[in-house]
């Protein structure tokens, strides 16, 4: 995806877009999560410290990140995606690798089967942009990803792979980086082509095992297979507060709609869960985190919730947290877990129709047309 978080609020938030957007943490004490391409211009680009960024480019609205809204919008791309190959994928939220092999008689040549995934992202997310690049190989085909961003499509058959990788900056290889680049200037190597062309041998014997690792990757050689997303071992959500809060009755509030968020995405993806983690970070930035087996795996917003609450106890309640996560792990397609002990209990099978239910309410008229009888009281403060 171009710039995602950024994009996210530029297509929520009409007064944003053509400005520039910096999305990320605290100004004093934060670090940029995503810059839209008109703070691109001024040199801000994600990892950098909030302060530099604002120093770079003080005309920027500074938001603060919604990861809600951006998993809401990642499992609308995902879902896009798994309608052209059941095998997708997901580096991140707004990136994933498919695999294509044989789909060609069906969908039709790449280059038109790219721009039906462009337009079809379009449609399902109210107009935000991907780049889409296609190689033979997992490495080829994320550089040609970013080639033309935003909104770009770059193909690069197998016959063409040197040829396009050739003039790159080596920095575009996999495993270099800053702390690397200067051992390749040191020897002469600044373009893949020019790693693709130094003996194998020279390179392991300056760089180590990264010299093997690039020399396969300049020579188009990565022989990786694309891993599905049901092999994902978590999906969690989590928020930074705007003020510190203590003790378990607000934290356990705040877990709830949390819960909400993640058995919402289960039910998306089709999956269950057979165990639950919290996570919480003080305001000394301290991370603490508690996990726990579930007693049969659930995609049930009330039993997530009710499991992480009741891990509550074992953290120092006494402390001041300025994050707190959920996680659902160790999962499974709901058809693996039906055969097993997912449907034994009627009760969990009466949440789970409540839950579809109110799935369907909210695709249907939006996330706001239901909320949760014991989430009223804190929506009103």
């Amino acid at each position: 995806m171009d710039a995602f978080f950024a994009s996210v609020e530029q297509r929520d938030r009409a007064e944003l877009r053509g400005v520039p957007v910096i999305v990320g943490g605290p100004v004093r004490r934060g670090v940029v999560s995503a810059a839209s391409y008109e703070a691109r211009r001024f040199g801000v680009h994600s990892a950098m410290p909030m302060a530099e960024a604002v120093r770079r480019c003080p005309e920027a609205v500074v938001v603060r990140p919604d990861f809600a809204r951006y998993a809401e919008a990642s499992d609308r791309i995902m879902a896009v995606f798994r309608r052209f190959s059941p095998l997708v994928e997901p580096l991140s939220l707004d990136e994933a690798f498919l695999d294509m092999t044989g789909t060609a008689a069906l969908l039709g040549e790449p280059a038109e089967v790219a721009r039906r995934i462009r337009r079809e992202v379009r449609d399902a997310t109210g107009g935000l942009t991907v780049s889409v690049g296609a190689s033979c190989t997992k490495y080829v085909a994320k550089v040609a990803s970013d080639f033309r961003k935003p909104d770009g499509l770059t193909i690069v058959p197998p016959g063409e792979v040197a040829a396009f990788l050739e003039r790159l900056p080596v920095s575009r290889l996999w495993g270099v980086g800053e702390k690397t680049l200067p051992r390749f200037a040191a020897l002469g190597l600044r373009t893949i082509g020019d790693v693709a062309r130094a003996p194998i041998a020279m390179l392991e014997a300056e760089l180590g095992s990264l010299g093997p690792h690039v020399f396969r990757l300049a020579n188009g050689d990565d022989d990786r297979p694309v891993v599905p997303e049901r092999d994902a071992r978590s999906i969690g959500n989590e928020t930074t507060l705007a003020e510190d809060v203590t003790g378990e009755e607000s934290l356990a509030r705040l877990l709830a709609p949390l819960a909400d968020r993640v058995a919402r995405r289960l039910r998306r993806n089709g999956l269950a869960a057979r165990g639950v983690r919290v996570k919480l970070k003080t305001d000394a930035f301290r991370l603490h985190t508690r996990q726990a087996r579930l007693a049969a795996p659930t995609d049930t917003a009330g039993e997530l919730a009710s499991a992480a609450q009741a891990l509550l106890p074992e953290f120092d309640l006494g402390a001041r947290f300025r994050l707190v996560g959920i996680a659902a792990y160790d999962l499974e397609s709901v058809e693996a877990a039906g055969q097993l002990e997912l449907f034994a209990d009627p009760r969990h099978e009466r949440a789970r129709r409540l839950d579809r239910a109110v799935d369907a309410v909210r695709e249907r008229f939006g996330d706001g047309a239901l909320v949760k009888a014991d989430r009223i009281e804190e929506d009103e403060d």
